[in-house]
């Protein structure tokens, strides 16, 4: 699933080709992606591209009118500008001066939504990462009792992190990922913190990872898949001490981590 550096990197990219532009028309080909109709969208100019945790936003206005459309990447899904149709194309925004929004799918896990505020199902996630100082983090944290791993995948404690830079963090900051989070040093905590805003904005640079499915909207693919550390990566040698890197489940999810630098 594309996490914050992916999804960043999609807003980045179409922000500057996006806002300005008027939806001409929306032709829907999948039913089971929308959320209500999206089809509303014609007529409304795009005011602003934004990220809302994994969750991509275009501010919509038309008149005195403003709305949002919510779009889900899923598990494979694809927002690309100006590229071509396949089989699993199954939402059209045709934009003035030609540009077109296509919206790929091949799982249709992902979700579209045209809303007239953001519903409180986003409103109520957590902070962003980028928006929390370090001793918030510290203190929000510590005060939970719950493993490390399940808590930042926890969209409630924090939106937008996932399961590769949440197992790059914890081994970036030698925290097994059964930490009980209550237990952890304040110290330990904070270097949890660095390491969160260290490997995502790496991630961002590289333009995310593209491990399955995952592409920008022009096409291009990721590069911080190189860089991983731990994630995807049972019986490759750590990078720091050689010992075996292991996979393991917790709260349902496959798990990387190093046992030997992450007691």
């Amino acid at each position: 699933m594309p996490e914050l550096p992916e999804v960043e990197t999609i807003v980045r990219a179409l922000g500057p080709h996006l806002v300005g532009r008027r939806i001409k028309r929306v032709t829907l080909r999948q039913p089971r992606i929308l959320i209500g109709d999206v089809t509303g969208a014609r007529g409304f100019s795009i005011t602003g591209v934004q990220r809302w945790g994994k969750h991509i936003v275009l501010d919509l206005r038309r008149r005195a009118s403003t709305a949002h459309l919510l779009i889900h990447l899923g598990m494979t899904g694809q927002l690309l500008l100006d590229g071509e149709p396949g089989p699993h194309t199954h939402a059209f925004f045709y934009l003035d001066g030609g540009r077109l929004l296509l919206y790929n799918d091949i799982r249709q896990f992902g979700r579209m939504e045209l809303t007239r505020e953001l519903p409180v199902r986003l409103r109520r996630l957590g902070p962003d990462p980028f928006q929390v100082t370090e001793a918030e983090f510290v203190a929000l944290f510590r005060a939970r009792s719950s493993m490390a791993k399940p808590l930042l995948l926890n969209q409630l404690f924090l939106r937008g992190l996932g399961n590769i830079y949440a197992d790059e963090a914890l081994f970036r900051a030698r925290i097994h990922p059964r930490t009980i989070s209550a237990r952890v040093r304040p110290a330990k905590a904070a270097a949890l913190y660095r390491a969160i805003i260290k490997v995502l904005t790496e991630a961002i640079e590289d333009g995310g990872s593209s491990i399955s499915d995952y592409v920008s909207s022009d096409g291009s693919l990721g590069y911080f898949q190189f860089r991983h550390q731990v994630y995807q990566r049972t019986g490759s040698p750590c990078p720091v001490c050689s010992a075996a890197i292991r996979r393991i489940v917790v709260a349902s999810r496959g798990t990387h981590f190093c046992p030997r630098c992450q007691r």
